[in-house]
């Protein structure tokens, strides 16, 4: 399963120009395929003003749009409800809040959404969990990605907490990403519906003044190789930034293949 991308006039990706000053080019892919369908593709933030005609429109402000068009919105796959208890030995432990009327199956739930070991978490009481998602981003250039709260979406239910965010190189570290959340109310639910906002990815080139385009890459297997090198070795060290000489060194020259597609015929 291939998901596709649409872009706007003007946004098709191009070759760097020379000296690196052309757009930079991220290739997103899903790293695993089984039910993959379910998952949106990255989406470039934008603003919603019905009055962008207007001269003095937020929309047609160039730091408003340079702000927007380095961030793209990752959307929650599933229904979310879930509650914090602790069983009869104290245990952390979640609670599907919507039983049997729920759109997942509790096992499914159970393998992507999960609560981190009270040890780890950053703040006494306030519990930490987990959603794996299959996302992950590369680039054949410098490009570091944050992940961010989706800070330009409004939304009627806050989150009873915040997310844990992060920031690493995807040209020398591409991993899947997960969703990670402090629940610093734990007595409140934690509610999200598919198709919420869930995160953003923020992306920073060099020199920060370039463009960046992000596009549908195919799973090679030089990045599925390069994946298995460096998968897992948080198990082994506490600080994996001590290894990206080390990876780079050992990385193919490129990992970023874009999908070609059929063009649609008109009806």
């Amino acid at each position: 399963m291939k998901l596709s991308v649409t872009f706007e006039r003007g946004e098709e990706p191009q070759p760097a120009h020379e000296g690196g000053r052309g757009p930079v080019t991220v290739g997103w892919c899903l790293t695993e395929q089984k039910g993959g369908i379910i998952y949106a593709p990255p989406e470039r933030v934008r603003s919603v003003d019905l009055d962008r005609r207007h001269a003095k429109s937020a929309s047609r402000c160039p730091a408003v749009i340079n702000l927007e068009s380095r961030h793209f919105l990752i959307r929650c796959p599933f229904d979310i409800h879930v509650g914090f208890a602790r069983d009869d030995k104290g245990k952390p432990a979640l609670r599907n809040l919507s039983g049997e009327a729920s759109a997942i199956r509790a096992s499914k739930l159970g393998e992507k959404l999960h609560l981190t070991s009270e040890p780890e978490w950053r703040h006494p009481g306030v519990p930490t969990i987990q959603l794996s998602l299959p996302y992950l981003f590369v680039s054949d250039e410098p490009v570091y990605m944050s992940q961010v709260a989706p800070f330009m979406h409004y939304t009627p239910d806050p989150l009873p907490g915040t997310i844990f965010g992060g920031r690493f190189p995807i040209d020398v570290w591409p991993r899947p990403l997960m969703w990670a959340f402090e629940w610093h109310e734990p007595e409140k639910p934690i509610r999200l519906r598919r198709g919420d906002p869930l995160f953003y990815a923020m992306f920073e080139t060099t020199p920060p003044d370039r463009g960046v385009v992000v596009v549908e890459t195919e799973v090679t297997q030089d990045l599925k190789d390069y994946m298995d090198l460096i998968a897992g070795a948080v198990n082994y060290v506490n600080q994996t930034f001590s290894l990206f000489e080390a990876a780079e060194a050992r990385r193919p020259e490129r990992l970023v293949q874009p999908i070609k597609r059929r063009e649609r015929a008109a009806q």
